[in-house]
């Protein structure tokens, strides 16, 4: 029971998570003194996540920035002054139309990320659509190669129920840390588990996800696709194959023929799997029906579209792809609730691939990109190259919205504070699994800081869009939400609690009619094998990986102190000592750490939580080079190879 003095409001966590948790926030006057996960919300179940849990010392962190603030002097000075808000947007408003209307609006690019997964956020990018259209990026830095993946072969990327996991006999994670990536999904495993359920582990990075399951396989970096080769192969030998897979899929003998062209021996090898190994995988995943549910890291590779691809296969042609139980899930239809149609990419006059932004920018030319508008992002840190990213917008002119000073907020001639998650008025969908939410301010937020969206209203007045963009949220949200009233949802209802999409499937796919070009599944017929060859002295391979104790980069400062801590196994370095702080270089940068040894790890690979700040010197993308994986356009962010040095010698 609530305190005479105490209020509970419920609202949603709009960050880059799969598990859209639903928020019951305690109030005292104006001030939030407890957050608690939904125990109504079927996902959350009453728990948030660490991350979460402690998002309040954000909330009232004093440093965060509440007033609008220009840059003085040069951008070499972290130097600004505060401004009133009508000033700061004057401001932005005149160089957008300077820049539109004598270099052209190519010249502006509208740069947006996950740094919140609001539905509202997309009316950002109409602003930037109906003013120009501007520049825009291309691709995604996550999950781009997945995406592309999937749609190629199923035309459609989504995934069954989440709760239809109960209906599995073999559960495979591949490239999955659920207790960091996915930490609700925890409680639907042990209950799968407990229900005789076989749970399987592929990574080539050992995690406390071990602890749930069954069976644990440590890989070659990058291998995925041909252990899915490998076990297609020996289920094949074993007429384990669906016989109707051939009516429901396309390139099927191509496929038999790819799986063919290495023995389950020499798929095993590049895998660095014995055959005993491989044997045990396809064994348990031919003990139906089976699903995998992708981590979000397979793809970050430059075989990252292809290895899902071979997943996928493996799927189709084993006949667990629409049936109860069965699937790849690798990505819920966070947007399929949602009419997002008012947004179209395909009127912007040019576009940068995300991955390669730092240069892609610099290279622009006829017109060159002359101004920069940052919103739910931080590039420099979580873009690849940041020194590059950095540079590129300190060159120009800068806006950024947000309402802490980011490494990305130091390359600004603008910062516009904005609201934080629990300040924010919004939609959100999930991608771990099918249910949405409203985002619901349960504070009033500093006096200057304002919404994307109102933002963009404000702007729109200034540059004449005022038309367009006179609703106001909660307009925005039913427009979004109409063609989910013929079900009975509305946002009334919304508000009331969370709600399953009601236009997703239960089981994906079960009629086994697709929606590509032939109304059946597009097989992979070709293998794009792993990077494992060392460059020159540099026998590492980084990887920057999620961690609980941050969402991206998300940190608090005081967690950013010291060097960062680089993981690895003893036998990589031989020449130094637990706890040791040394030098790790790749070919376009280096950087101090302290080395932390773990027996349990490969030997090629060296471990760094992701989201580190360029600014505190513990960014790995400042190691990381830009560039694009097989397809999709998604960030090769784990075949960056890395050295060893002692703090002093040549890089």
């Amino acid at each position: 029971m609530n305190s005479p003095h105490r209020i509970q409001v419920k609202t949603a966590c709009n960050r880059d998570c799969p598990d859209a948790c639903g928020i019951v926030a305690t109030l005292e006057g104006n001030r939030i003194v407890q957050i608690q996960g939904d125990k109504e919300h079927p996902i959350t179940r009453g728990f948030l996540c660490k991350r979460t849990s402690r998002f309040l010392d954000r909330q009232y962190d004093p440093g965060r920035i509440t007033k609008p603030l220009i840059r003085v002097g040069s951008k070499d000075e972290d130097n600004w002054r505060e401004a009133s808000l009508e000033e700061a947007l004057d401001l932005v408003a005149e160089k957008l139309l300077h820049f539109r209307d004598n270099v052209g609006p190519a010249s502006i690019m509208n740069y947006r990320c996950g740094g919140s997964m609001g539905m509202m956020k997309y009316v950002t990018d109409y602003f930037f659509q109906e003013f120009g259209p501007v520049t825009i990026k291309s691709g995604d830095i996550c999950s781009g190669a997945g995406d592309i993946a999937q749609e190629t072969d199923f035309g459609h990327v989504d995934s069954s129920d989440i709760f239809g996991l109960y209906d599995a006999r073999t559960i495979f994670l591949w490239g999955k840390n659920v207790y960091v990536s996915h930490v609700h999904l925890l409680p639907v495993l042990k209950e799968c588990r407990a229900k005789g359920a076989r749970i399987v582990l592929i990574d080539p990075v050992r995690h406390r996800t071990v602890d749930i399951c069954d069976d644990y396989i440590q890989n070659v970096p990058g291998s995925d696709g041909a252990i899915a080769f490998g076990i297609a192969r020996l289920m094949n030998d074993r007429n384990q194959l669906d016989a109707e897979a051939a009516t429901y899929c396309d390139h099927f003998d191509e496929f038999v023929s790819l799986i063919l062209s290495r023995t389950a021996d020499e798929w095993a090898q590049v895998a660095g799997l014995t055959f005993e190994q491989l044997n045990l995988l396809a064994e348990a995943y031919a003990n139906g029906p089976t699903t995998v549910l992708c981590g979000w890291g397979m793809q970050r590779r430059r075989n990252g579209a292809n290895t899902i691809r071979a997943i996928d296969a493996l799927a189709a042609v084993s006949g667990n792809i629409g049936v109860a139980g069965g699937g790849v899930s690798y990505y819920f239809a966070r947007r399929g609730a949602f009419d997002v149609s008012f947004k179209d990419d395909s009127t912007a006059p040019r576009t940068i691939p995300e991955p390669l932004l730092g240069q892609g920018i610099e290279e622009a030319a006829d017109p060159p990109v002359e101004m920069v508008f940052v919103s739910a992002a931080n590039p420099v840190t979580n873009v690849p190259e940041s020194q590059t990213v950095a540079r590129a917008l300190r060159d120009r002119f800068t806006v950024v919205i947000d309402y802490v000073m980011t490494d990305t907020a130091r390359c600004a001639d603008v910062i516009l504070p904005t609201v934080t998650m629990l300040e924010d008025d919004d939609l959100i969908g999930a991608y771990g699994h099918h249910w949405i939410n409203e985002v619901r301010p349960v504070v009033d937020a500093p006096e200057d800081a304002l919404t994307d969206y109102q933002i963009m209203q404000r702007l729109a007045g200034r540059v004449g869009l005022e038309e367009k963009f006179s609703g106001d949220a909660d307009w925005w949200k039913r427009r979004m939400m109409a063609g989910l009233q013929s079900h009975g949802v509305t946002l009334e209802s919304l508000r009331e609690k969370s709600t399953r999409n009601p236009l997703a499937a239960k089981v994906l796919f079960e009629d086994r009619k697709f929606p590509t070009e032939s109304g059946k599944i597009n097989l992979v017929t070709e293998f794009i094998a792993p990077e494992t060859k060392t460059v020159d002295d540099f026998p590492l391979r980084l990887m920057a990986l999620s961690t609980d104790e941050a969402q991206a980069a998300q940190w608090q400062p005081e967690q950013q102190e010291g060097p960062a801590t680089l993981t690895v196994h003893p036998d990589a370095a031989a020449d130094f000592a637990d706890g040791d702080v040394v030098v790790v270089g790749s070919n376009i940068g280096q950087m101090s750490v302290r080395l932390k040894f773990d027996p349990t790890q490969r030997t090629d690979i060296a471990l760094m939580d992701k989201g580190g700040w360029l600014s505190n010197g513990r960014c790995a993308n400042a190691l990381t080079r830009g560039e694009l994986s097989d397809e999709g356009e998604c960030a090769v962010y784990y075949e960056t190879p890395v050295r060893l040095s002692r703090a002093g010698s040549p890089g």
